[in-house]
């Protein structure tokens, strides 16, 4: 429930959202309006619904592209015996890490002003070289098993290989990663767009919402409290998710251990 409310608001938000009506008065509350007016008049529930969705399809475009790059450069570092190939795919990455995301993300900011889809580019950017370091310390363990040396000498295919088995070896270890990446692809979009990287300064986001009325939050509170509560409980909620679906994957199965009984004919 704690991502089922804020993820179905995200998603199914604008469909319900309707025609904006006229404009009131700045942080006011009742006056037809649920949770009142934003800085410049509008209706905050009305935001709230259309704000939503870009956050959760910036951050999901972003992880999915971060794990694009990301997942063939650590496979073939961790697979191949050329040292040159390994230090020329990961020596780069390794000082873009060095960058912290946000200030890599104002960096680049400065030069262009990026749109939706730049945002997601700039976001996924800053997580490949961590999410490629994690699969190939992943995939290292599994390359180095008797089971790919026995493929290799039976000339199997690298895609036979790297996906076939290595892949699939870290596949609950990609999923624990993606469960924590994805929140920290949200506080990172979140963080972007406060700051007016990538939305327009009066854009429906969530986290335009925050900033730009935190001005009147002791005025009209719910302009501010409530998006800032609908990021919390999906950054936190999909933690949990994911933790749980991978509690309850690796958990053994247990069988009935209740003795059988047995009928016997009486001699």
């Amino acid at each position: 429930m704690i991502v089922a409310v804020p993820l179905a608001l995200a998603l199914l938000g604008p469909l319900f959202a309707g025609a904006p009506g006229p404009r009131a008065t700045s942080f006011t509350l009742g006056g037809g309006h649920w949770l009142g007016t934003d800085f410049v008049g509008r209706d905050v529930w009305r935001q709230i619904l259309l704000g939503g969705r870009p956050v959760v399809l910036t951050a999901l475009a972003a992880t999915a592209l971060a794990y694009l790059v990301a997942l063939p450069i650590g496979l073939i570092a961790a697979l191949t015996h050329r040292g040159w190939l390994e230090e020329l795919l990961m020596r780069p990455l390794d000082i873009l890490l060095a960058v912290p995301s946000l200030l890599l993300i104002l960096l680049v900011a400065t030069v262009f002003t990026p749109g939706a889809a730049g945002l997601a580019l700039l976001v996924a950017l800053a997580n490949i070289p961590d999410a490629a370091r994690l699969v190939r310390a992943a995939a290292a363990e599994a390359a180095s098993r008797p089971a790919v040396e026995a493929m290799r000498m039976q000339g199997e295919t690298w895609w036979r290989m790297g996906v076939g088995y290595v892949g699939r070896s870290i596949l609950r270890t990609l999923a624990a990663d993606a469960g924590i990446r994805l929140t920290g692809v949200l506080y990172l979009v979140a963080t972007a767009a406060f700051l007016g990287v990538g939305v327009a300064p009066d854009a429906a986001d969530w986290a335009v919402m925050v900033d730009r009325n935190r001005t009147g939050l002791f005025v009209q509170p719910w302009a501010v409290v409530v998006p800032a509560l609908l990021i919390v409980a999906l950054t936190t909620g999909g933690n949990l998710l994911f933790d749980a679906a991978l509690d309850r994957a690796g958990r053994p199965e247990t069988k009935d251990a209740r003795p059988e009984k047995k009928m016997g004919k009486r001699t």
